[in-house]
């Protein structure tokens, strides 16, 4: 029976391909990614190996989707413990009954991973590896409820217009057990030395932009609440830096030094196959008695980068390890950086589909926006009016390209604008000057890859705001400047690069990292 249910099967030369059905799984595209096995095996590595020979230790899955992780770990538990409990059937019974558990995310996943653990849907049937006296074994699922509040929903966020009752007939509520004081009784107070899985990872807040709001940080602290010896999770990488409600759990993860081993991917289809993920994804083991460095490893293109960190060097998560000795060289010359020049948000107070006349008139303003040139009146200017009349420089909000494989080039669109121009908020300008000559130098600041580099060690989600210029030292743009603004853009750059003192290797990883400016 352990070489038909447990054991790979092999193949003979005459065989034909018969892949793992949950493999297969994995590369459907969904919100709730599968797990392919070889990534819920390199989770399950991080831990101890000494914890599949320990017969009492418990594991738990709260966001079961395949059944992988269970079944992933009951293989090595059958190894673990085969001396101390030799006959085979005993051992299943007691690691399927005593040491296994899981909260499925829906009916149909708790269906299927009954099936791919236990061999059988149902856990009491004469099928099932070993029979239990209920149907769901210890793979649990019960439909859970939202808790509207003033239209969204106080446990996970989700927006009431777009998951409530009468929207969701028939379908699925993405109102996950764990999260939503729904924690089934027969596991509710047990001590689980390990919880681990790969959490849904966000749900729409129903806005007109269709965002949407994370999730995974609720199973995570959740998870946390229950103290396990070990959590180990894979979730997106947009904590970094970035995320919709991400401050708390972005000081939780770095503040505390908890975790101990965190292994990222900026591009996703590398642990996950077919599937894209804005910002890449990242698995991790948080041990709950730990306090110390972490080690990260950072794999691009299946190449991979170690370092021992200490995670609350920042007050975001610095992706890449060879950039931390770039940025502390820079901290070392100079405290100021370029947020202070930066606007906020819909400088002028214009959302993005607001257009003016197509015509000029007398005493008109230029009105810059996705679609052209528009005229408006100084009136319909709804902040910063010294910032119209002013000098400064204009940057498309929105990154430009994909920031999973380099190298990138950041910044869409970078143009001066003169007084009496303005923006939408498609756009951020930055600077406020009376001379022409300084918004010009800052334009060619703003176009060199030692900025663009430093802007992209914040960057995590779709959009560039002011605080990602945390890393951009200030310069000063007049002609007194230690800086020949004169210079073309690459000779900006090694000035710059000779400025703060960069060996020829971390001048090579920048300019691995950024492309020119077109």
């Amino acid at each position: 029976m352990k070489d038909v249910i447990f054991d790979e099967q092999k193949q003979t030369e005459k065989s034909s391909y018969n892949p793992d059905v949950l493999s297969c799984l994995a590369n459907l595209s969904n919100d709730e990614v599968f797990t392919p096995p070889e990534v819920a095996n390199a989770m399950l590595d991080m831990l101890p190996q000494e914890i599949f020979s320990n017969r009492n230790a418990k594991f738990l899955d709260p966001a079961c989707k395949s059944g992988v992780f269970l079944r992933e770990i009951a293989k090595r538990l059958l190894v673990g413990l085969e001396k101390e409990i030799p006959d085979l059937q005993e051992r299943v019974t007691h690691i399927f009954k005593k040491q296994l558990f899981a909260i499925a995310i829906t009916e149909l996943t708790s269906l299927l991973s009954r099936r791919s653990v236990y061999c059988s849907k149902d856990a009491s049937g004469k099928y099932s590896v070993t029979e239990f006296t209920n149907p769901e074994g210890n793979i649990f699922y019960k439909p859970a409820k939202h808790l509207w509040i003033n239209g969204k929903c106080l446990h996970c966020g989700a927006s009431q217009k777009e998951y409530g009752e009468e929207q969701r007939q028939g379908l699925e509520t993405h109102a996950y057990q764990f999260i939503h004081n729904a924690i089934p009784g027969e596991i509710e107070n047990m001590k689980f030395d390990v919880i681990i899985g790969n959490p849904p990872y966000q749900l729409s807040t129903g806005g007109s932009k269709a965002q949407s709001v994370p999730i995974y940080d609720k199973f995570v602290f959740q998870a946390i609440k229950l103290k396990p010896r070990y959590l180990t999770m894979i979730i997106p990488a947009r904590w970094y830096a970035g995320g919709m409600g991400l401050d708390k759990f972005r000081k939780e993860m770095l503040s505390k030094n908890r975790l101990k081993i965190l292994v990222d991917f900026p591009n996703a289809e590398e642990c996950f196959p077919g599937i894209q993920l804005r910002g890449g994804c990242c698995y991790f083991l948080w041990k709950k008695d730990y306090s110390g460095k972490c080690h990260y490893t950072n794999i691009i293109d299946n190449s991979k980068n170690i370092s021992y960190r200490n995670l609350s060097d920042y007050e975001i998560f610095i992706r890449y390890n060879q950039s931390t000795n770039i940025i502390e060289k820079i901290k070392d010359k100079t405290s100021e950086n370029l947020c202070d020049l930066v606007s906020s948000v819909s400088p002028f107070g214009f959302g993005t589909s607001e257009r003016g006349d197509t015509n000029k008139f007398d005493g008109c303003y230029s009105l810059y926006t996705s679609q052209g040139i528009f005229y408006i009146e100084k009136n319909k200017i709804k902040t910063n009016i010294s910032l119209a009349d002013s000098y400064k420089v204009m940057i498309t909000r929105p990154i430009s390209g994909n920031m999973e494989i380099p190298p990138f080039k950041v910044i869409a669109l970078i143009k001066t604008l003169r007084p009496r121009e303005v923006c939408t908020h498609t756009y951020l300008t930055i600077g406020s000057f009376k001379k022409e000559i300084n918004t010009h130098n800052l334009e060619k600041y703003l176009n060199t890859r030692f900025l663009r580099f430093l802007l992209v060690q914040s960057l995590s989600g779709l959009d560039i705001s002011k605080e990602k210029f945390r890393f951009v030292p200030l310069q000063d743009f007049t002609s007194s400047s230690d800086i020949d603004w004169s210079k073309t853009i690459p000779e900006i750059d090694t000035q710059l690069y000779k400025k703060y003192e960069l060996s020829e290797e971390e001048i090579k990883f920048i300019e691995s990292m950024i492309r020119p400016m077109e």
